[in-house]
């Protein structure tokens, strides 16, 4: 006996070394985000974020006597179950839509709700890791990598925005998938729009992500991140690195005229002085008023509140915007007000004319599907007014949490979900914007609960529900 009990005893010492390729707590995120411009390159960067769902979920079925979620999780499982109900509504003629809808329409549908999945994964993934087993601050680190991943790409799309790749996926696929517009914006590397929404061609950079807007909601949302790592949790010579990287960063933004991006950071930039101090010394109120002071008057300097002007008086796609909103929202209501439609539809006409229909060389002037042009759109038109509600409910019961909370990472979490509310009425933000935000709100859950003796490496609750 007292040799089995050796043999036994010695099982957990010795499995390091039989296994010392053993992979650490958190290896999907670092494989999706460390290599992210590589994948984006391959054509693959948003099927390698889906792809590693799929480890983090054996991790989670693994666990799953001890799983943990945060309070309201119930209204996102019952958000999960309403979008997977559009499926019945898939091929349903709605008002002021083309009729008909082929294999393309359950693509689309099919690539949401992996999306959908893949958030509600990562979300119970991050949370059920301890912070000894998965740090919060190595996450941390991955999304800062990622803001200076994003401002890179926005400098390469300024600077030479007529860059683009075939990728080895495009080559690989079929023909008739390749040239889809919705495949080929995922597998089809580009690194800027440009346009004349001022009267001469301006670059909306996009690298490394699929679209304009994407770019902007992923420079909005790793902002914080890379602010807690980069300047306020790192040294003097990591420091220095990073005003540069934000310098050089503002470029895209100012130049991009990316309203919504403007918007977005002056709100959270406003949120951040607030709770600043309110919950700062001395030092920390001297420290950020210096800092609001001196960002008001690069900013006064800068040639931002010219840009801001000209942008407002050219409005550009407002009519087109409001419009389609309006015809969205209609369509929803009058066709299937409960369940949606599912998914997007092709308008039928060109929206009253406003931009004259398709024409060659002007992507603009196409009517955008009905249920685009916003996510808050995107979920009217596809979940109806309940997935809607549940949907919004759930992360404005997140933000009600945390928002007295006085963490660094609830923080950063709460700045991410005030930009993803203003971002919601004019951004599509499915696939990593939705992914970063449901990181940021795994974090705040982690960090509340963990202080208050929660999950450890060492103790793990009962399956049930943490605040």
């Amino acid at each position: 006996m007292t040799g089995m009990r050796g043999i036994a005893g010695s099982t957990p010492l010795a499995t390091p070394r039989l296994l010392p390729w053993r992979l650490q707590p958190g290896w999907p995120l670092s494989v999706a985000f460390l290599a992210f411009p590589l994948w984006w390159v391959l054509g693959l960067a948003n099927v390698v974020l889906l792809l590693m769902t799929v480890p983090m979920a054996v991790t989670l079925w693994r666990r799953r006597g001890t799983l943990v979620a945060p309070s309201g999780f119930g209204i996102w499982l019952f958000f999960l179950v309403w979008v997977v109900l559009g499926v019945l509504v898939l091929w349903a003629d709605a008002p002021g839509a083309e009729p008909g809808g082929g294999f393309s329409r359950l693509l689309v549908y099919g690539w949401r709700l992996a999306w959908y999945v893949s958030f509600t994964v990562v979300l119970l993934y991050i949370g059920n890791l301890s912070e000894r087993d998965l740090p919060s601050g190595r996450i941390g680190r991955l999304l800062g990598l990622m803001f200076v991943v994003t401002a890179v790409g926005g400098l390469i799309g300024s600077f030479f925005p007529t860059i683009q790749l075939t990728s080895p996926v495009e080559m690989m696929l079929p023909r008739g998938l390749a040239e889809n517009s919705f495949v080929r914006d995922i597998v089809h590397p580009k690194v800027a729009d440009v346009e004349t929404i001022l009267g001469f061609e301006q670059a909306r950079p996009m690298a490394p992500f699929a679209y304009a807007n994407t770019w902007g909601a992923a420079y909005a949302f790793f902002l914080p991140y890379f602010l807690l790592t980069w300047v306020v949790r790192a040294g003097t010579r990591r420091r220095v690195i990073a005003f540069g990287i934000l310098a050089a960063s503002l470029w895209p933004v100012v130049y991009s005229l990316n309203r919504g991006l403007w918007a977005a950071l002056g709100m959270m930039g406003l949120f951040a002085v607030v709770k600043l101090l309110q919950v700062g010394g001395p030092r920390v109120i001297a420290w950020t008023a210096g800092m609001a002071a001196a960002c008001a008057v690069v900013v006064a300097l800068s040639p931002l509140p010219g840009l801001v002007q000209d942008r407002l008086e050219n409005p550009h796609s407002n009519n087109r915007r409001t419009m389609l909103a309006e015809e969205t929202t209609r369509s929803a209501l009058t066709g299937s007000p409960l369940v949606g439609f599912g998914s997007t539809r092709d308008v039928q006409g060109d929206l009253g004319q406003v931009a004259g229909g398709a024409k060659v060389g002007c992507k603009a002037c196409e009517s955008p599907p009905l249920g685009t042009q916003g996510h808050v759109w995107l979920l009217i038109f596809a979940n109806g007014v309940i997935g809607t509600i549940a949907f919004c409910a759930f992360f404005a019961l997140r933000f009600l949490r945390h928002w007295r909370d006085r963490g660094a990472y609830s923080l950063a979490g709460c700045a991410v979900l005030i930009a993803c509310g203003m971002f919601m009425i004019t951004y599509d933000m499915v696939e990593v914007p939705l992914y970063t935000v449901m990181i940021a709100v795994a974090l705040m859950w982690r960090a509340r609960r963990d202080a208050r003796g929660g999950l450890t490496a060492t103790s793990r609750p009962a399956a049930g529900t943490g605040r």
